[in-house]
């Protein structure tokens, strides 16, 4: 096992790797920019080092930077979170080329599954069903305008790299396609320094459901259930849960056979994510693989008992899953919402500021509360970041359970001096809509009004 890893990222997830750590007896070095100085994890670390200035570029995304930290602190691994360097296969290969292990897939699978064209190309070939679209990426916006005439609209606009719903666009008409397309390209090359993208049949009214996995270097693959994120504004998740909702057993028992053998066709190692589109007729579609840890990754850890960042470690240290698959059947009912400091009556804006107060309810790591969160009072939100406060997590014996949970746990924490997303977040929570789990990804577009009125009586 080893001795002392690097936390190659900030915030709540920093600080939930170095929790694991400290768990695992192993030593951690939390690395951080000049704007995060004061952040409550780094007196959690066994170790924190500055890398450099507030903006990404020349911190968090700073490659050079980052391997001179693992190197100088004599770290054995780098763990790199979500977001940041954690999808970039370059940063692998050079952590590896150090002698420092990557606690996630191999730099292989990075590409393979970071290039989303070359990703539905790959689960077609093995048989996993995938939406009509284009074959790899298109060349130009003629071919485009061919594809989307043959495939019919609405189509949607996709940038092969990246994630996040940048360099993406939904676009119901022909007249409205030119102008779409370099949009999605001027977006995808400023986030991913990319501007390819790719084409696809956009389904309407669909479910978005995705499946966690785990994977580790003696050929072991076990699928932890699927997670339910429909819930979603712009592309960007808000609230997640798990199970999804009227998912069967026999159709879960069906996609882990399916998933697990094309994991193990691949020789996946780690954890990854894939994502689906389930359409009105139950009809499951592959639509990308997210190589790290995800976001929503406590939905499933308090469904399932499973602690995904140890094992993440445990894998990356060579050790074999014990895991068995019939045993991994899910318990009860969980809930996440995204807690961002965004003003949702100005069109969602980030609201960075000072953290005056900060209040939260008894929560734990296991649940039945679990808040994952970097802020604290005193803690300035800074601008150059994502917006995210906190995750709150909740776990129920049964979905109701926890919607009555999640709706205490939010009326429990007290957030003064940004304005948050709580009261949209509540708004959710009693939409009936939602209580009767009967939404899909048109959820906010078609509740919008309603759910902004519904937030101004909290």
């Amino acid at each position: 096992m080893f001795r002392r890893v690097l936390v190659a990222n900030r915030g709540e997830v920093a600080r939930r790797i170095i929790k694991t750590l400290n768990k695992m007896g192993i030593e951690s070095v939390a690395i951080f920019s000049e704007a995060d100085h004061n952040a409550v994890y780094l007196q959690e670390a066994t170790t924190a080092m500055c890398i450099g200035p507030a903006l990404a570029k020349d911190s968090y995304l700073c490659q050079d930077a980052i391997l001179e930290a693992a190197l100088q602190s004599e770290c054995e691994a780098i763990h790199p979170g979500f977001g940041f360097l954690s999808e970039n296969a370059r940063f692998a290969t050079r952590a590896l080329q150090q002698k420092l292990s990557f606690i996630g897939p191999l730099p292989h699978h990075i590409s393979l599954m970071g290039d989303k064209a070359r990703a539905i190309e790959t689960m077609r070939s093995i048989n996993i069903p995938t939406l009509t679209g284009s074959d790899g990426i298109v060349a130009s916006f003629s071919e485009a305008q061919d594809l989307a005439e043959k495939i019919g609209y609405p189509i949607l606009l996709k940038a092969r790299a990246g994630g996040g719903g940048k360099g993406m666009r939904l676009v119901e008409r022909a007249q409205d396609l030119k102008e779409a397309f370099l949009e999605a390209q001027r977006e995808a090359q400023s986030a991913f320094s990319d501007q390819e993208l790719y084409v696809e049949k956009f389904v309407k009214n669909a479910r978005h459901i995705e499946f966690q996995v785990l994977g580790d270097t003696h050929g072991n693959v076990v699928v932890l259930g699927e997670r339910e994120c429909s819930i979603q504004r712009k592309n960007q998740k808000l609230l997640e849960e798990g199970p999804a909702n009227g998912f069967s057993g026999e159709l879960r028992k069906k996609m882990t056979q399916v998933i697990a053998q094309a994991m193990k066709k691949i020789g996946y190692i780690n954890a990854g994510t894939l994502e689906f589109l389930l359409d009105h007729q139950g009809q499951l579609y592959f639509m990308e693989m997210n190589t790290r840890i995800q976001v929503e990754h406590p939905v499933t850890e308090l469904l399932y008992g499973v602690d995904i960042i140890e094992w993440q470690i445990r894998i990356a240290a060579g050790e074999k899953l014990t895991l068995q698959q019939e045993d991994l059947i899910p318990n009860g009912a969980a809930i996440e919402c995204r807690i961002n400091a965004e003003d949702p009556f100005a069109n969602f804006q980030p609201t960075p500021g000072l953290i005056e107060h900060f209040d939260v309810p008894k929560n734990d790591l296991l649940g039945p509360v679990r808040i994952d969160t970097h802020i604290t009072a005193g803690f300035r939100v800074s601008p150059y970041y994502d917006s995210m406060l906190a995750k709150v997590i909740v776990h129920g014996k049964t979905r109701p359970d926890a919607i009555n949970l999640m709706r205490q746990a939010l009326s429990s924490i007290t957030i003064r001096g940004v304005k948050t997303t709580i009261p949209f977040h509540n708004a959710i929570l009693k939409n009936p809509d939602f209580v009767q789990g009967s939404y899909d990804c048109s959820f906010i577009p078609t509740h919008l009004d309603h759910l902004l009125m519904s937030s101004t009586k909290d």
